[in-house]
C-alpha cells in the first residue's frame, strides 16, 4: 500500500450496486483473460468526467447498461490507494448504488456473469482486501440509516 504522501497518478471509481430487503450486491465476475475474479463496477476517472460520480455512472453505463444516473448514490468515503500493475499509484472511490432487485445489467466484455448475493457471500467471493472493506462500510452506513 503507497503512503499517504505518495503522489496520485490515476483516480478510479468503483461502484456497489445493491438492493434491500434484505440486503443483496450484485458482484461481476472478470473473464479468464482478467483473472475470472468477483468485483464491483469499477474504472479509471476520464478527462472529461466533471467529477467521482460522474465518472461512476459512465462506468455504470458501460458495464451494466444502467443509464439512468441514480440519485440517491451514496458516497462510502473510502478512498483507497494503491500500485497499479505499470508501477502508478491510483485511487479507489467508493460509492453504492441502489437499484431495483429486478435489474438486469448488459454485460459489457469486461464481465463474464453477475450474481445478486448476501453481504456475507460478497465478502468470501470479493478477491481484493479493499472490496471486502467496502462491503463493511456500506453495511455500517445502511444500519446508520435504518436501512441494514
Amino acid at each position: 500500500m503507497p503512503a499517504p504522501t505518495d503522489r496520485i497518478d490515476r483516480e478510479c471509481v468503483e461502484g456497489y450496486l445493491f438492493a434491500t430487503p434484505p440486503l443483496e450486491l450484485l458482484l461481476f465476475r472478470r473473464p479468464p483473460e482478467r483473472g475470472r475474479i468477483w468485483v464491483p463496477v469499477s474504472g479509471k476517472v476520464e478527462p472529461e468526467d466533471p467529477d467521482f460520480p460522474s465518472a461512476l455512472c459512465r462506468e455504470l453505463e458501460e458495464e451494466t447498461g444502467l443509464a439512468t444516473r441514480p440519485s440517491d448514490l451514496i458516497n462510502l468515503d473510502w478512498h483507497v490507494p494503491f500500485r497499479a500493475d505499470n508501477g502508478e499509484t491510483w485511487r479507489l472511490h467508493a460509492f453504492a448504488v441502489p437499484v431495483a432487485r429486478s435489474f438486469v445489467p448488459r454485460l459489457s466484455r469486461e464481465h463474464e456473469s453477475c450474481e445478486w448475493v448476501s453481504t456475507d457471500e460478497a465478502v468470501r467471493r470479493l478477491h481484493f482486501d479493499d472490496n471486502r472493506a467496502a462491503v463493511a462500510r456500506l453495511e455500517e452506513l445502511l444500519r446508520a440509516r435504518g436501512q441494514g
